[in-house]
């Protein structure tokens, strides 16, 4: 049953926001969506939001995709952060949203300093001191949850500490309380979006409450540290968990250039080769072996550090591991499958693993335009071989097959994606001469041979043969398991209706119809009976004929009456 109104307004804890959300939507040219929505109503005490708010003349002839942008960026970090998260699920978003959201500039003012360093000593609980030989209290570098500040340890090391924003976590939990009780109104009372607003909300609120907690990105920094450790090209910066507190986390300071500023400075073309093989070596390891990776490598996110060891005097330091992804074992053995299956032309393979990444209904299997579709996908790729293979492309071309058949993608397969392109696009970028698609073969065909190889095979039937051992050796014991419930009756059966809600709400709805239709009817036709009594009686305007006007006038206020209802539910 469709959930009142009033009890979602008692949810929103608070409602000033909400307004100011629905305000500057409003100012940017959404008026019209909030009202279709009934989202006024909610925290606007049920009035509508007409000639609340003046439309900018200027904002509303930009399309709709820059004009949610730019409202975003308005509403500030919560927003910010959400749009760029969402930019990377376009499983989940319209194609538009997605491309202009990616212009998110992730920098925003810092926290001043005479703000900030109070915070920070209650973060330290007024020992800052003993942990820092010095501390700069002017932030060197801010994004939308927190900014970061250099640092000395009394040993000499020099360190930055990334420090949470003051009000992120009281704004975020707000600004996500709103949005859940938002989007499930949506979800509930509208249709046809092609994606869930719940759906959304959810997935964002699981990935910024993963970026807030430092201590999570700190274990994320040392497992890939530890990971490449013995690797002379690629490097992390350490972490210092005595130094770090709950809302701080203290990290080696990376002597070196950023990759964007390092490109603009005249890096030189043995270097860009070097930094390309080592940035992609880096991204395709960690999907395909490690099965933990760096979501974003972006430019921004990667240092070139000047080392006379390397081979080319600089290795590759990657930085923010806020936004990570997993593979694990069963999702690689898909992801092979689909290469596999895309080279030697199975369809139904393919289709297989649509499924299973998917959760979608097996039913989908035999629906001739999915077919169609993913056979289309496989049509493009057909034709190479795996050394032509270029991973991104056809992960990419994958995605936007499922998207077309709304079916959801793991979040962690849209990572995936995401940091594979994006290291793709960077080596475009760099050096666009280096063969990055011959470069990482290795690793693709190493993800293929893991699931295909001799020895793959035979740990797989080893595994299979001992599964059926063991099925068998179990049957006994649930059969006669499954016969002690029959005996004492234990055993229930549970048969569940699939849209019978729907229907009730649907008969309910036309019973109120046909009561009000009768009820109109009765209203209108005594009206009449009274009139024509009191004409009869030739007395004008009489008591009857008075009864009969408001007789009549009762039926039409209670049309009127259910229409504005309907209007508004």
């Amino acid at each position: 049953m469709p959930t009142p109104i009033p009890d979602i307004g008692r949810t929103i804890r608070n409602i000033r926001r909400a307004r100011e959300i629905l305000t500057v939507f409003a100012e940017y040219g959404f008026d019209d969506v909030i009202q279709e929505f009934g989202l006024d109503r909610i925290v606007f005490e049920g009035k509508r939001f007409f000639g609340l708010v003046k439309r900018d003349a200027m904002l509303v002839r930009e399309s709709q995709a820059v004009r949610l942008r730019q409202a975003m960026e308005r509403l500030g970090p919560t927003f910010i952060k959400m749009a760029q998260i969402l930019a990377t699920r376009r499983d989940l978003v319209p194609e538009e949203w997605a491309d202009e959201f990616a212009k998110l500039q992730h920098d925003v003012p810092a926290v001043p300093a005479d703000e900030i360093r109070p915070y920070i000593d209650d973060l330290y609980r007024g020992k800052l001191d003993e942990h820092f030989a010095t501390f700069e209290d002017e932030s060197f570098a801010a994004a939308s949850i927190a900014q970061a500040h250099r640092a000395t340890l009394h040993d000499g090391t020099e360190v930055i500490v990334k420090v949470l924003r003051p009000d992120a976590r009281e704004i975020i939990d707000r600004d996500v309380e709103i949005l859940r009780v938002l989007a499930a109104f949506v979800e509930e009372h509208f249709e046809g979006f092609g994606y869930s607003p719940k759906l959304v909300v959810e997935q964002f609120e699981r990935q910024i409450k993963r970026e807030i907690d430092l201590r999570l990105e700190g274990q994320n920094v040392e497992r890939l540290r530890r990971a490449f450790e013995d690797d002379p090209l690629v490097g992390f910066p350490a972490v210092y968990r005595e130094h770090s507190r709950d809302g701080a986390l203290c990290l080696e300071r990376v002597e070196g250039t950023l990759l964007t500023r390092a490109v603009q400075e005249g890096l030189g073309d043995e270097q860009r080769r070097a930094v390309v093989a080592a940035g992609s070596d880096a991204v395709f390891r960690q999907c395909f072996e490690i099965g933990f990776f760096h979501a974003d490598p972006h430019p921004g996110n990667m240092f070139v550090v000047d080392d006379p060891d390397a081979p080319a005097g600089v290795r590759l330091v990657f930085i923010d591991l806020g936004m990570v992804g997993h593979i694990d074992p069963r999702t690689r053995e898909l992801l092979a499958d689909l290469v596999q299956g895309t080279i030697m032309g199975d369809l139904d393979r393919v289709v297989a693993v649509v499924i299973e990444l998917t959760d979608a209904s097996p039913i989908m299997s035999a629906d001739r335009a999915f077919r169609a579709d993913v056979w289309e996908f496989i049509s493009r790729f057909q034709a190479g071989s795996l050394a032509d293979l270029q991973m991104g492309s056809l992960l990419n071309e994958f995605f936007s097959k499922i998207r077309r058949h709304r079916l959801e993608c793991p979040a962690d397969i849209v990572y995936l994606i995401k940091a594979i392109t994006t290291i793709e696009g960077v080596g475009e970028q760099i050096c666009p001469t280096f063969d990055i698609v011959n470069h990482v073969r290795p690793h693709t065909e190493n993800l293929v041979r893991q699931r295909y190889g001799f020895e793959a095979v035979r740990k797989r039937m080893q595994s299979g043969a001992l599964s059926y051992a063991e099925l068998l050796e179990q049957a006994p014991r649930d059969v006669r398991d499954l016969l002690r419930m029959i005996r004492r009756d234990k055993v229930v059966i549970k048969l569940e209706h699939q849209g019978a809600d729907r229907l009730t709400d649907e008969l309910e709805q036309a019973s109120r119809n046909i009561s009000n239709a009768l009820l109109v009817s009765s209203l209108i036709l005594g009206g009449a009976i009274l009139i024509l009594a009191d004409a009869a009686q030739g007395q004008g305007w009489g008591l009857l004929t008075v009864a009969g006007v408001i007789s009549t006038g009762g039926a039409f206020t209670l049309v009127a009456t259910r229409f504005v209802q309907s209007r508004l539910r």
